[in-house]
């Protein structure tokens, strides 16, 4: 379905952003990646499915580098078909508590990273009359949980920048939506579960069940693949007229 068009995913060297490269590349997608650690592992994952598959370090809090990555992923590829803005960091604490150069690397990653790429990746879609962007939210973009003030103000606004950036491509073939996931099993959802853990001297196991219990009423974790599918659906012909939506997959998180 999507042999011959690029994505760049941000954030997927690992977790949710790989997931999503996997599934856009089984649909025959070029992959361009993004994010830290281990490069080569994701890369060879991605190259195995029979699509080209490039990488760029930019840092997610400088637009210059989002630039620079931008360009480099046109030069490689032609243009970026599909941007999925899924970079993400956390942190937790209570508002008073909350250390204001955290609040402003919550704020550059989760939000203005996607606005910065977003807005260079549009020109390019308007011209072929054809994109998509898919922002990766969370359930906290429609609903908020106590110590996570920049996140939750980050995915908020990442909700309201899908609507916007669906609004003013409404009647072109570019797209805009917003993947709104609960708990995922990602190295960022993990080290919360260690920690609570370890706070409280419970296994991990434990500390899962508590965890999802919280929360999440199917007691379960959303996987990245189930987010890939959701991903590819959105650049699916059947999706040609979904505009604007905040698509939460979190096991009734929001219905409650």
């Amino acid at each position: 379905m999507l042999t011959g068009k690029t994505a760049l995913v941000t954030g997927s060297t690992s977790g949710i952003g790989l997931g999503i490269a996997k599934a856009l590349a089984g649909q025959g997608a070029n992959i361009m990646l993004n994010g830290f650690g281990d490069v080569e592992g994701p890369k060879a994952e991605i190259a195995s499915l029979g699509v080209k598959v490039g990488y760029h370090g930019a840092d997610m809090t400088k637009p210059a580098e989002i630039e620079d990555m931008m360009k480099a992923a046109a030069a490689r590829f032609g243009r970026v078909d599909v941007l999925v803005n899924n970079a993400g960091i956390q942190h937790v604490a209570k508002v008073e508590d909350f250390p204001p150069e955290r609040w402003d690397a919550v704020i550059a990653i989760n939000l203005s990273s996607a606005f910065h790429a977003t807005r260079l990746a549009l020109p390019a879609m308007k011209a072929a009359n054809w994109g998509r962007i898919i922002n990766v939210a969370s359930v906290h973009g429609l609903v908020a949980s106590t110590e996570k003030v920049a996140y939750v103000a980050a995915k908020h606004g990442i909700v309201g920048m899908t609507k916007v950036v669906a609004l003013e491509t409404a009647t072109t073939g570019v797209t805009c939506n917003a993947i709104c996931p609960g708990w995922v099993l990602t190295p960022l959802v993990q080290k919360q579960v260690d920690a609570k853990a370890a706070a409280n001297g419970w296994s991990n196991e434990e500390a899962t069940r508590r965890l999802l219990g919280e929360k999440e009423p199917s007691m379960q974790f959303t996987t990245p693949e189930e987010l890939g599918e959701l991903a590819v659906f959105f650049c699916s012909p059947a999706a040609n007229n979904v505009r604007g939506v905040a698509w939460n997959m979190d096991g009734g998180w929001a219905a409650q």
